[in-house]
């Protein structure tokens, strides 16, 4: 999970830092995926019984999801 959670905001300096619209995007997606990878970590600790329910978890996942559907469709 920890992977999962500093691979988001890495992948996404990564993309900026490349200074091109096709890398910036492909490695917003990179970091969607990671966002995605660390939500179904998430619930299978909830389902394991590893952790208990958190409304603060699920509500950060909510918006960095949010964000980063933002950055990759700026302009709906």
């Amino acid at each position: 999970m920890r992977k999962a959670a500093i691979s988001i905001p890495s992948n996404i300096a990564e993309g900026y830092g490349r200074k091109h619209k096709t890398d910036y995007h492909r490695f917003l997606s990179i970091a969607y995926g990671s966002l995605s990878e660390l939500e179904t970590q998430y619930l299978l600790s909830l389902d394991l019984g590893y952790v208990e329910p958190s409304e603060t978890v699920e509500a950060l996942l909510k918006e960095v999801g949010a964000m980063l559907y933002r950055m990759l469709h700026p302009k709906r």
